[in-house]
């Protein structure tokens, strides 16, 4: 390809004299800027000069024009240049197919008309321009191609694997050679499954974990105008991601056991207290029916101090797998815990829970959830108002499950809270807040197969914002406890 005002290069190969001046004077006036030679080891040499066309004549007093298009084709440094051949005494049709199986580009006979001559010659500069500009897109494409930080791999239509990129090498390890050969195949020696190749209609996508690392894989399925039922391998390694999540998840959980902590010393110390006298009076009565009257009351202090106990262990430990969970059970238990603390505000906790039927989760991270939100409720509602909390069994897209709602009056989340409120580490409590808590709920109820949305004015005289997380009754909770083990062992190990 030529940039504007440069005229193409020809060089010109004849051993007759009058052949080079008359095919000179026919390019000349058309524009191009000839050279011409004599010699087969003339035209090698002036070749290494890359001009855009040859014209090369087949009959040459040292090399054969053959043997010389031959040499040129397969020198990586002159293979790009067109070979036009031409010859007065090789005209028969045998003569035109050796020249073409050398690799010239077109074949021409003297006795040579001039606009053939020209219009020859602009077929092959479009056709080398074509393949210049095909060669430095396929470089292009190469580059942005490699340079990409996912694994990309290309399967055709036969679920063949038949190009990939250096980031999918390097994310599969030395120890793991690709080849080109069955797709499935190679899913199931790194993955363990190939199952993002079955029933794919769009994209298929999964997480996998391979040793240390935790892999994100999807195959997406290309069909364009001219391409059908081919394949696109994305692999990106998100083990590092998956750790910061695991590091801010553990942040945000350690961050809400704290804030609970004024909240339970609360609760226990009026039982403490309580306790306390009756112990001495059981011990001045002389009774033993007072006695065992105030011992009867002191165990039931003891029972609530337990209680309390029991309420706090559970939301810092949790179970390794699901289990059933009584969801009005376990939001009644938060709503105890933070009764005290949001009086203290002067809001008070109306809880209504319905019976429902229990749903598999863990407990532990549902308790984190409801404890995020109620705290919040109780902190946006003003004083001398009520948080009211309702739990009911409702169906949703023909699934049965718990529906749980976190009403506030306070004055409305605006618009632009709205759009980041789910985002990491976007808060509007200042130093007070660590901008997960919503972040890591939705996350927890995303695991469990459910949703949490909200709905929120900031009309005068009609604000307020209501959570709504909903838990389907049959969904199979994705275990965050053995991922968070997982990630645990990989920095330790680290």
């Amino acid at each position: 390809m030529k940039a504007e005002g440069i005229r193409p290069r020809v060089l010109i190969a004849d051993d007759r004299e009058e052949n080079r001046y008359i095919l000179q004077r026919v390019l000349d006036a058309t524009g191009y800027d000839c050279a011409t030679t004599s010699t087969g080891h003339g035209v090698l040499e002036i070749a290494l000069t890359l001009p855009d066309i040859i014209i090369l004549d087949v009959h040459l007093p040292d090399v054969s024009g053959l043997e010389v298009c031959r040499q040129i084709k397969a020198d990586p440094r002159t293979a790009a240049i067109s070979v036009l051949q031409i010859s007065a005494s090789f005209i028969a049709s045998e003569d035109k197919v050796r020249s073409l199986d050398a690799g010239a580009d077109g074949y021409l006979t003297h006795p040579i008309d001039r606009t053939v001559l020209i219009a020859t010659v602009r077929g092959l500069l479009r056709l080398r321009t074509a393949e210049v500009t095909a060669r430095k897109t396929a470089e292009y494409w190469q580059a942005a191609f490699d340079s990409l930080t996912e694994g990309l791999a290309l399967i055709d239509d036969r679920d063949r694997m038949i190009r990939w990129n250096q980031a999918l090498t390097r994310i599969c390890g030395s120890g793991f050679p690709l080849q080109t050969g069955d797709a499935a195949v190679f899913l199931e020696r790194l993955l363990g499954s190939s199952a993002l190749l079955e029933n794919l209609e769009k994209r298929n996508a999964g997480e996998f974990t391979v040793g240390n690392k935790t892999l994100q894989a999807s195959v997406n399925r290309v069909d364009t105008g001219t391409i059908h039922n081919e394949k696109i391998l994305i692999l990106a390694d998100i083990t590092d991601r998956k750790l910061a999540e695991y590091a801010l998840r553990t942040a945000e959980k350690l961050a809400a056991t704290g804030r609970l902590a004024s909240a339970i010393a609360h609760e226990i110390n009026n039982p403490l207290e309580a306790l306390t006298n009756l112990i001495y009076l059981a011990g001045s009565s002389e009774s033993i029916e007072n006695i065992h009257e105030l011992l009867s009351h002191a165990n039931l202090e003891l029972e609530r101090v337990a209680r309390i106990t029991k309420q706090a262990l559970a939301f810092h430990r949790d179970t390794q797998s699901p289990i059933l969970v009584d969801v009005g059970n376990l939001v009644s238990d938060i709503v105890a815990l933070h009764e005290r603390s949001a009086a203290t505000r002067r809001v008070s906790l109306k809880c209504n829970c319905s019976p429902t039927s229990p749903v598999q989760g863990f407990p532990g991270q549902l308790s984190q959830v409801f404890s995020n939100l109620i705290r919040n409720a109780a902190e946006a509602a003003p004083p001398e108002t009520a948080v009211d909390i309702r739990v009911r069994t409702i169906f949703r897209l023909g699934n049965e499950g718990a529906r749980i709602t976190i009403h506030d009056r306070g004055s409305g989340i605006s618009d632009q809270v709205k759009a980041r409120i789910f985002d990491p580490f976007f808060t509007t409590k200042a130093l007070k807040g660590s901008g997960l808590g919503l972040w890591v709920s939705r996350s927890i109820v995303s695991k469990h197969g459910g949703t949490i949305r909200f709905r929120s004015s900031v009309r005068t005289g009609a604000s307020g914002t209501t959570f709504e997380v909903f838990l389907p009754q049959n969904a199979a909770p994705r275990a965050l406890m053995s991922e968070d083990w997982n990630a645990s062992a990989q920095l330790q190990r680290s």
